[in-house]
């Protein structure tokens, strides 16, 4: 059974409350006829005289323990005892007698199970370069040579031969002519003291007594002849020593399996290769009554059995959950235990199973636990390895889990409720459990006569639906009998069994789905609409056949609402197999229609007029600026939506003529709340002197009316017109719909936008007057005043306005007045900011100014949105004022950044390129730049080619004053010239490593006449040169830049620098461009003159 999380656990009196309705169940139940034999589980107790066995078994394991202890195991013995007491509840003095009983009994006999798996790697001793291997292996006694001593790794040959006898001696096959030899074969090898053991283990070529004429057919290479050499001198027959092992037995785990060296006798070759072993320290002759009486894994599993039962309730007297591990101590002990009896894994996963199986069926724990067995059998499962009663066992493990896991799941709303949040998980790994039990083979071979589990879930859950609705039927049976009784009664039914089939739908059934392809939740509607609908049909009959009370009246329309929320969780008609129960429902409750309009209008009515007689016109917060009976008739308006939506009508013209009569109640109340909320006005205005009071309360009005439209601008949606639309067109004449509704709803809201609109613009136009006249201001405070104090002006006029604007009107409206602001307000910062442009100051004003009335427009997040501020308009002042603002060396700086992303974007080479390797070495702070070459220059010259060199600039010129530019020599004739010249420039790294700094390329046809010619430039930036920010460049890689041209006009920068006629450094940098961008425009290609222009920045 799944049980709980650890951050999710299950109370105590709810674990009890489960149990008990356990064995209570069937006692409120209608009996059902049982889809799978119910088998007892047995039980995970043992009989006092079979827990004393058992503890003498567990004693018995951990004094005789072997080898060293596993890493992730425990390794003191008091530790393990200890436990043992614990776990099968043993008190002191029982423990001291039954520990002083298993120390007198007899030792086993100790036994090493060796397994020589195989070789790599060997040596070749054969003439053919193969060897003939085999391994003669023992253990030799009464030799205890402490660790790390001399002799502990004493080289020596034929250990096995010489030192141990040959009855005790064991020999492998003989694999022949291989160097990675295969065995796979097991011995066991008893022994007395661990402590004074060691494993020996000989690796031998079998030689046989061959001809020469054998041998030197059998060569292959010069190592072959020398080897018949040296076989001739040695004694024919005798075999060639290949390596050896040699192992403390005390050194060696429990269980091992690795790879060892071959160690040599000589270190003539000390790479011998590797052998592959694995090692078991076991028993025999145990001289346990258990051991002597009982098959081992019968043993093993009633061991496990007690950890588990013991773990698990240990866990539930803390009100915890296990989690299905075992303690370090207990895992120690089982795996102790299961290596001494040499129990096989499959043995081991089998003994889990049934441990684990019998336990889940009486006590709590999670049921993915039964996974692993489930898998390590069906991994290994081989019939055969069983006796008849270990397969019958098996069989019956299977039958008793199925059965108890179908009774879980025919009452899984009960034992899985989702009030307990792992409830999902728990199923979800029931079902897993089943699902993998079954398709074992193991289950398939041992239980042929088991039905398909999707065939027996889907009975348990049939039986169990209809087992809950009795159930549920029962619990709200009415104490007092009364009409108006039972239909409350049958109202709570019916809302139980819509909230359960939303469970089983949202819920419950993907996991039967995914689990078993059921469908849970189309299987459960079948079942309970067919109960409920007789029941729910002779109830209405009954209630509206004479007058219905107000009380009845709302109590039959929560009983509709409910049975259409209940009809609408089935399928479509389309998808049905036949006609359901509950099909034309809504007939049952059409008497009760008018009652229920007229009660919903009425009730509106009389909370709007009370709404408006209460209201005193005061904003009801600082974020909610209309009154309170606003708030009052969006709630009327609401709650009319809110049962239009409910009432949903089938009936297409009468769910027509229905929305009809909402929509004409929602106008009426609309303009009954106009005129009461106005005369309010009027009446609270009158006799008042205080103006201000006056415009706060119209503006209130207007926040009012603002509300009003927004709510009935909402009703199309909330009344789910276009819906209706599509439903009565086959009924109405074409435009109807139009007519009778939306023509109503436009007029109202034309006419509310209209007034809205109205007060807004009159607000706004008062505060443009001042936003222009301090923007105007600004620009003429001399250059003596801060700049803080010039701005002052214009921002503590917003602030003043706009507060008072903000704290009277909504949001709706305030944000249209600030749309209206903002667009006046950029329109005159762009007058002003163009009458200023050759001037730095006056434009750095306006930026601020920008910049702070953007952040006053935005009100953090309470003004303008972003989108609405960040305008065509905004973006284009924002960048005009930041260039006018900057200084001449700031806009260089810009320029050049502009022309380093226009050398990044730039990949055609129509001009041509130029290969450098630039690298800085910081220990000098020297620029080192290596041009290679240029290409594909073009032809400049009447002679069809260009004289072409290379000109080096350190850009911008006022961060490298004091470096001049360099030159390369002049080719002749060459478009595809190779320079192989190096120039080193002596600059800080710092100036290297900000943005704008790079290194200028232009490369010129030398005119021996006249000027040269411009070929093209390349930008570098110094920011990426190889080494700049590392101790040593290292290896610099070669960097290909395509040849640009400068932009002829239209270049912002340019045009701001020339702006500035008395700034000289401007003047000098616009005059070296424009003659730059002359002499390129002079030259510009004829092929792809259009890519060229595009790459210049001149537009097509």
């Amino acid at each position: 059974m799944a049980t709980l999380s650890h951050t999710q656990q299950r109370p105590p009196l709810l674990r009890q409350a489960i149990k008990i309705r356990r064995s209570r169940v069937q006692e409120l139940q209608d009996p059902l006829p049982q889809t799978t034999q119910e088998i007892e589980p047995p039980s995970h107790q043992f009989s006092p005289e079979e827990r004393v066995l058992l503890y003498e078994e567990a004693l018995y394991t951990v004094l005789h323990r072997l080898g060293k202890p596993e890493p992730n195991h425990v390794q003191e013995a008091s530790d393990l005892l200890g436990y043992l007491q614990e776990a099968f509840h043993v008190g002191p003095e029982e423990h001291q007698q039954r520990l002083q009983q298993v120390q007198e009994l007899q030792k086993p006999i100790f036994c090493l199970k060796a397994t020589v798996k195989q070789a790599k790697g060997i040596l070749g001793k054969d003439v053919s370069g193969f060897s003939d291997p085999y391994c003669l292996l023992g253990i030799e006694q009464g030799v205890g040579v402490p660790a790390g001593t001399p002799g502990s790794q004493r080289q020596q040959k034929a250990v096995v031969k010489h030192t141990i006898p040959e009855e005790q001696t064991h020999r492998t096959q003989v694999i022949a002519q291989t160097l990675n030899p295969v065995w796979d074969e097991t011995f066991i090898l008893e022994f007395e003291d661990i402590s004074n053991s060691s494993f020996h283990l000989d690796m031998w070529d079998l030689d046989t007594v061959e001809s020469v004429r054998q041998k030197l057919g059998e060569l292959t290479d010069l190592h072959g002849l020398r080897r018949i050499f040296k076989e001739a001198r040695k004694d024919k027959g005798q075999d060639d020593f290949l390596g050896n092992v040699v192992l403390r037995l005390q050194d060696l785990h429990c269980r091992e399996d690795q790879w060892y060296p071959l160690e040599p006798c000589t270190e003539t070759y000390p790479d011998r290769g590797q052998c592959h072993l694995q090692f078991q320290l076991i028993h025999k002759r145990r001289a346990t009554a258990a051991s002597r009486t009982q098959p081992s894994y019968t043993v093993h599993l009633h061991l496990l059995q007690q950890f588990v039962s013991h773990e698990v309730t240990q866990h539930q007297a803390g009100s915890t959950s296990w989690d299905g591990s075992l303690k370090i101590q207990a895992a120690t002990i089982l795996f102790l235990h299961a290596t001494q009896k040499d129990l096989s894994d499959f043995h081991q996963s089998m003994a889990q199973w049934l441990a684990y199986s019998r336990v889940y069926q009486s006590l709590e724990f999670p049921s993915s636990c039964l996974l692993h067995p489930i898998t390590s059998i069906e991994y290994q499962w081989i019939q055969g390895r069983l006796k008849e009663e270990q397969l019958e066992e098996l069989a019956t493990s299977f039958s008793s889990l199925l059965a108890y896991g179908l009774s879980l799941i025919r009452r899984f709303r009960t034992v899985f409720p989702l009030s307990v949040s792992d409830s999902p998980a728990r199923l979800q790994s029931l079902l897993r459990v089943l699902v993998q039990m079954c398709k074992m083979k193991a289950f398939r071979e041992l239980c042929p006569d088991s039905a398909p589990l999707p065939h027996l879930v889907t009975e348990a859950l049939r039986n169990g639906t209809v087992e809950w609705f009795h159930l549920k039927q029962q619990h709200h049976q009415p104490m007092v009998q009364g009409m108006l009784e039972a239909s409350k009664a049958l109202l709570s039914l019916v809302q139980d069994i819509v909230g359960d089939l939303h469970q089983c739908k949202h819920t419950w059934n993907k996991i039967f789905h995914n689990a078993l392809k059921i469908n849970l939740f189309s299987m459960a509607f079948l079942k309970l609409q067919w109960l409920v609908a007789k029941r729910v049909q002779d109830h209405t009959a009954a209630a509206v056949s004479g007058p219905v009370s107000l009380e009845m009246g709302e109590s039959l329309f929560q009983l509709y609402i409910s049975l259409k929320e209940l009809s609408q969780l089935g399928p479509v008609p389309s998808e049905r197999d036949g006609v359901l129960a509950l099909e034309g429902f809504h007939h049952w409750f059409q008497p009760a229609i008018p009652s229920w309009l007229q009660k919903t209008y009425s009730v509106a009515l009389a909370r709007v007029q009370r709404a408006v007689q209460m209201d005193k016109l005061m904003p009801l917060g600082e974020l909610t600026k209309h009154s309170t009976s606003a708030v009052d008739l969006s709630t009327c308006f609401a709650q009319i939506s809110q049962t239009a939506q409910q009432l949903d009508w089938p009936d297409p013209e009468e769910a027509f003529m229905i929305t009809v009569k909402f929509v004409e109640d929602t106008c009426r109340l609309a303009l009954v709340y106009c005129s009461l909320i106005k005369a309010r006005a009027c009446e609270l205005a009158a006799g008042q002197k205080d103006q201000g009071h006056a415009a706060n309360m119209l503006c209130v009005v207007v926040n009012d009316m603002e509300q009003l439209r927004l709510v009935i601008g909402r009703l199309p949606t909330q009344l789910a017109w276009e819906a209706l639309e599509q439903r009565v067109g086959a009924v109405l004449e074409q435009g109807q719909l139009q007519n009778t509704l939306h023509a109503q709803l436009q007029g109202a809201l034309a006419g509310l936008s209209h007034e809205i609109r109205t007060g807004v613009h009159t607000l706004a136009e008062q505060l443009e007057v001042g936003i222009a006249k301090h923007i105007r201001n600004l620009v003429g405070v001399r250059e003596s005043i801060l700049l803080e104090d010039a701005i002052l002006p214009l921002m503590k006029f917003l602030e003043v306005e706009l507060c008072y604007m903000n704290t009277n009107l909504v949001q709706e409206n305030f944000n249209s007045l600030l749309t209206l602001l903002w667009t006046h307000t950029l329109t005159v910062l762009v007058e002003v900011a163009s009458s200023q442009r050759s001037c730095p100051l006056a434009s750095g004003r306006l930026k601020i100014a920008l910049q702070n009335l953007e952040i006053c427009f935005y009100a953090e997040g309470c003004g303008l949105p972003p989108e609405a501020l960040h305008t065509a308009t905004f973006k284009a002042l924002q960048r005009d004022l930041e260039l006018q603002a900057a200084s001449s060396q700031e806009l260089i700086q810009k320029y050049f950044c502009a022309r380093l992303q226009q050398q990044a974007e730039t990949t055609f080479e129509e001009l041509g390129a130029v290969t450098v390797k630039a690298s800085y070495h910081n220990s000098e702070q020297k620029l080192r730049v290596e041009l290679l070459s240029a290409s594909s220059l073009l032809p400049l010259d009447s002679n069809g080619s260009s004289d072409p060199f290379v000109q080096l600039t350190l850009e911008p010129r006022h961060e490298f004053p004091e470096l001049a530019p360099r030159e390369t020599q002049k080719h002749k004739k060459d478009l595809h010239p190779l320079f192989d010249e190096t120039f080193e420039f002596l600059v800080p790294a710092v100036s290297c490593q900000k943005d704008w700094a790079c290194l200028l390329l232009t490369v010129l046809d030398h005119d021996t006449l006249g000027a040269d010619d411009l070929e093209g430039e390349a930008f570098l930036p110094l920011c990426s040169v190889h080494g700049l920010n590392e101790t040593e460049p290292g290896e610099v890689p070669q960097t290909r830049l395509p040849l640009t041209y400068p932009t002829l006009n239209g270049d912002p920068i340019l045009q701001l620098l020339e702006s500035r006629k008395g700034d000289h450094e401007a003047q000098v940098f616009v005059k070296l461009r424009r003659q730059r961008a002359k002499q390129a425009y002079q030259h510009a290609p004829q092929p792809g003159q259009q890519q060229w222009k595009l790459g210049m920045g001149l537009g097509p």
